[in-house]
């Protein structure tokens, strides 16, 4: 009896992985153990990069309000001190975006907390 394999499973399954992989560079958009391992390759950064992406994000914003803050004389260290103190409860994205694009709003912010 001849062997059976499943091929339209393994074609559909080659197709899915060579169609992630269009638009790479040399092989690895071609050639299919080039691609597969390409394509894993990407799953993890993506998975890695996903929680990257927040410590970047967080750390661009506590640069934006300590530039703001230092234009009223104070330290991000002090600002966000006396932001807590006086239990106003705004996260740092909001304050970021406040000294950058409302800068009355941020400043009528640190007047309060000094």
């Amino acid at each position: 009896m001849p062997r059976s394999v499943n091929v339209v499973a393994s074609r559909a399954r080659r197709k899915k992985i060579m169609k992630e992989t269009k638009g790479q560079f040399g092989r690895r958009k071609n050639v299919w153990t080039v691609a597969k391992n390409a394509y894993e390759k990407g799953l993890s950064y993506a998975y890695r990069d996903r929680r990257n992406k927040k410590r970047t994000f967080r750390a661009l914003w506590i640069q934006r309000i300590n530039a703001g803050a230092r234009e009223y004389g104070m330290s991000y260290s002090e600002f966000m001190g006396k932001i807590h103190k006086k239990k106003i409860n705004l996260s740092r994205k909001v304050l970021a975006d406040l000294a950058m694009n409302h800068p009355n709003a941020f400043k009528a912010i640190v007047d309060a907390v000094k």
